[in-house]
């Protein structure tokens, strides 16, 4: 089934084409020529069931989820299709000073199926409202490696929410805690690792460096 303007309709405004690969910092790859298997090393356990990566449209990604489960109920597919995923992670965002930790989508566009591929499960997914395909090579749905299915895992139990960083070298930022606070400045230098960026203050005439807690400062 292709995707046409009565489901389109159906399903509301597009935020535009869906994607046909997966975001380069996803980490994650639907080729074993770009994440080689060690010999002997199979992607699937012996019952079949492995996770896949669906293409959907960007910001309907819980849309998408509710409908592919609707299916799986009325289709009697739970024996083949086992869990619906979006991945989400919590971020903590300043904006006008103040803190809010909000749930980001890790992959836009993106929903998890844990599932036994048969050509009837294959149609179950790919003919749910909202869904434009399967990551693969070609035409072959290409399922997750363990390794990498555990790595989005860790992200989604995370105890600690990401940062998020709105600002880059060179920017002008405000700073809205601590002893320089409401001063503004040029960021000279971040630190993802230790979540730290440096800020060239004006200070009593003399550009100075203050390192502030992504925290503490947002963009101007």
């Amino acid at each position: 089934m292709t995707w046409d303007d009565e489901n389109l309709d159906a399903f509301g405004e597009s935020e535009g084409e869906p994607s046909t690969s997966l975001p380069e910092e996803s980490g994650l790859s639907p080729a074993d020529d770009l994440f080689p298997l060690e010999e002997g090393t199979e992607t699937q356990p012996e019952d079949g069931r492995a996770w896949y990566v669906v293409h959907c449209y960007s910001g309907y990604e819980n849309k998408v989820r509710h409908n592919l489960e609707q299916r799986i109920e009325t289709m009697g597919m739970k024996d083949k299709i086992f869990d619906v995923v979006v991945p989400t992670e919590e971020e903590i965002e300043v904006k006008e000073g103040k803190r809010r930790t909000i749930e980001r989508r890790v992959f836009p566009g993106y929903i998890l199926v844990n599932m036994i591929m048969t050509e009837e499960s294959w149609y179950v997914v790919r003919n749910t409202p909202g869904v434009t395909g399967f990551v693969g090579m070609g035409n072959a749905p290409t399922p997750l490696r363990p390794e990498e299915v555990s790595q989005i895992i860790r992200r989604m139990e995370a105890e600690a929410p990401r940062i998020k960083v709105t600002f880059k070298p060179g920017e002008r930022v405000r700073i809205v805690d601590g002893p320089f606070n409401d001063f503004r400045g040029t960021v000279s230098e971040i630190d993802m690792e230790r979540a730290k960026v440096r800020v060239m203050v004006n200070f009593f005439g003399r550009e100075t460096p203050v390192e502030l807690d992504f925290l503490q400062v947002e963009k101007a």
